[in-house]
């Protein structure tokens, strides 16, 4: 068992639960630099989590340079990913940690794969929430047999793909056991959230059909279904599993139900902690233990993986594609001389305001922010 150095950078609501879980792993992490462009913040993040000796950095090329970490766990928006890959790279990081989306196009997601492969780095994107309870007692019943033979799966979220949708495909994959989708269709309409800073149309609809023969159907955006109390806003998400012997279903907000052989038929629901309720339940800290196992052997791949995350990613952007092509778009996607989907997207997306869409934005939707 080694134990792996560590640089951290952004400290904000994310960065610091990727702190939490790194130091909830001390067997395996030893913290040996924190960034933050406020410094003052960074301080009092270190004395907080008992780690005031670590040395501060407030630019992240000299924090790599003068400490040289194994491991470099980044929270930053979107647009910095690439870059500071680049970075990592140069400085000879073997380990990488950052959020989802992985990056603004498939083009810079491809980039960064590449950049990964070519510099035997071991990369893992953010769909932490599967290590959440209900996730993970859904994928136990379809184990274990409870629904027989996957038949269809459905995701519904009303956040838009870049906030919740890209944790929601990778979920796809992984309840059906990583068997890669073969093609997409979609439609997408709304250019409102394409102005975020996780940009993406307002309402994506796709459906794919995954190499074992299942057929996957997504929706991302504020017509996706509600499923639960207003109190739960727009965040309000379910991804059911079909089989020829029943259904489970989970939500990243807590909610769970099961239709199956072991329920005899019955519909059995309840309510998990959710991920508002990350502080207290210690997600990030399985995440990052799997990742110390992956680092340390190479076969037990961790199951966010850096390919995994882009081929999700690909999933969405060939939706995309099809909705403005209107077209099927076989997988993988190998020609990526195109321009990227999202400023297509802004100029071709007519605006469809609507009562329901404002009032969606009104009440703020998933606000977890890098």
């Amino acid at each position: 068992m080694s134990i792996h150095t560590v640089a951290l950078m952004g400290l904000g609501v994310r960065g610091k639960i990727h702190l939490h879980g790194l130091l909830e792993n001390p067997e395996h992490f030893r913290i040996v630099g924190l960034c933050d462009v406020d410094e003052l913040k960074m301080r009092a993040v270190a004395e907080e989590y008992g780690i005031p000796n670590v040395p501060l950095f407030t630019d992240f090329q000299t924090m790599l340079k003068t400490v040289r970490p194994e491991i470099f766990v980044f929270a930053t928006y979107p647009d910095l990913r690439l870059n500071v890959i680049q970075a990592a790279a140069k400085y000879g990081v073997k380990g990488i940690s950052f959020e989802k989306p992985m990056a603004r196009s498939l083009q810079e997601a491809k980039q960064i794969l590449d950049l990964c492969h070519e510099h035997h780095i071991k990369a893992v994107v953010c769909h932490q929430q599967k290590y959440l309870s209900q996730m993970q007692n859904m994928k136990r019943r379809i184990e274990q047999g409870e629904i027989g033979n996957i038949t269809k799966i459905h995701v519904e979220t009303q956040a838009w793909f870049t906030q919740l949708g890209t944790h929601y495909v990778d979920y796809i994959l992984w309840a059906n056991g990583g068997y890669r989708a073969k093609w997409v269709c979609g439609h997408v309409h709304g250019p409102i959230c394409l102005e975020d800073s996780h940009p993406a149309p307002d309402y994506l609809l796709g459906t794919m059909e995954l190499e074992n023969g299942v057929h996957a159907y997504v929706e991302c955006g504020y017509l996706a279904e509600a499923h639960n109390p207003p109190e739960y806003g727009s965040s309000d998400n379910r991804l059911t599993v079909y089989g020829t012997d029943g259904y489970v279903y989970a939500e990243t907000d807590g909610f769970w139900g099961a239709c199956t052989k072991a329920t005899g038929g019955r519909l059995v629901k309840g309510k998990d902690p959710g991920w508002r309720n990350h502080q207290q339940i210690p997600i990030q800290t399985p995440y990052y233990t799997d990742f110390a196992a992956w680092l340390d052997d190479d076969s037990k791949v961790h199951s966010c993986n850096v390919d995994m995350a882009y081929h999700g990613f690909e999933i969405l952007e060939g939706m995309c594609l099809s909705a403005l092509d209107n077209v099927r778009v076989d997988l993988p996607i190998t020609d990526l001389n195109y321009e990227p989907v999202v400023e297509r997207m802004k100029r071709e997306l007519p605006p469809c305001g609507s009562r329901k869409m404002d009032i969606y934005l009104g009440k703020g939707a998933h606000k977890e922010r890098d």
